[in-house]
């Protein structure tokens, strides 16, 4: 099988478990997750079967939007609920200042990554060096908070929703809310609303997965490769070029069915029978398209 599935990952499991249980459901190795949601958190992890693994650090990289619950007056050494408490704080603030600050953090601002996060120092994951006791300086990283909701206030906690982009911790950005309100604050709940075309409505439990191979109907929550990328536009390869594309070679306009076809972003390739080949990208130094990611059975 090749393609995403989209499942809705329950507060329990682990990113790597809901692999592991699809591979066992589906009988099938080659599975990939599309970037870790933590063990308390839950929705929207879709899964990548067969060749479209290749896809998984294309879809790691997509804008995602959260549903969270931050508590304020609580700090916790992991960010969130399930950590040890290392600190509480009366909340004296107003309904107003909460949401000043909170819609302060729209736009791009530097977040310092979690020590309890999978990000690597030296070759050793963060959170394996926190559960040794070690703590270690951290490289605040850009990112950006293309728009947050409030949804509803009810002291000391506040919840909202979240769209931003790849690398943002709801974690850090919950504790930093907190300490720029002066009294700290952690992430109590999290819920993964989006991620690129895949959303909480059209998300799958593992229980309902299972049922839907039981009854031969797995094909049916299955999205196609070229289904994940709606607004790349289609380029048909004449058939005298089918053995070049085959061999991962770039082409030039002239060997496409529609030879008018330059631009810059990238594009979906098929053979002259309409089968999928790859994304390509347009190289203007070179005016050709390369290969940026093959599909081809066998490559």
């Amino acid at each position: 099988m090749n393609g995403v599935i989209n499942i809705y990952k329950e507060k329990g499991y682990t990113s790597h478990d809901v692999v592991a249980k699809l591979r066992g459901i589906l009988k099938q190795k080659k599975i990939g997750h599309t970037g870790t949601l933590d063990p308390d958190a839950e929705g929207v992890l879709p899964v990548c079967l067969g060749n479209a693994t290749k896809l998984c650090d294309i879809l790691t990289d997509k804008n995602k939007t959260y549903e969270a619950v931050l508590l304020l007056g609580v700090e916790t050494d992991t960010e969130d609920i399930s950590g040890t408490i290392i600190n509480q704080r009366k909340v004296t603030v107003s309904n107003e200042e909460v949401e000043k600050v909170i819609y302060s953090f729209i736009g791009t601002y530097n977040q310092i990554p979690p020590m309890y996060s999978a990000l690597k120092v030296n070759g050793k994951k963060l959170y394996e060096l926190a559960r040794e006791g070690i703590v270690i300086e951290r490289k605040p990283r850009e990112v950006e908070i293309f728009h947050i909701e409030i949804l509803e206030i009810n002291l000391p906690r506040v919840r909202f929703t979240v769209s931003c982009s790849k690398g943002t911790y709801i974690r850090t950005l919950c504790k930093d809310i907190g300490e720029a309100l002066g009294c700290g604050g952690c992430m109590e709940q999290l819920l993964r609303r989006k991620v690129s075309v895949f959303t909480l409505e059209n998300a799958y439990t593992l229980s309902q997965v299972e049922q839907l191979k039981k009854e031969d109907n797995i094909d049916t929550i299955i999205t196609s490769v070229p289904d994940l990328f709606p607004n790349y536009r289609k380029i048909v390869m004449k058939e005298d070029y089918n053995r070049f594309l085959y061999n991962g070679n770039p082409f030039f306009p002239f060997n496409t069915q529609s030879s008018q076809i330059i631009g810059q972003e990238d594009v979906l390739v098929y053979d002259s029978n309409q089968v999928f080949l790859g994304i390509y990208r347009w190289d203007e130094k070179k005016k050709q398209y390369a290969p940026v990611k093959m599909f081809l059975e066998g490559r």
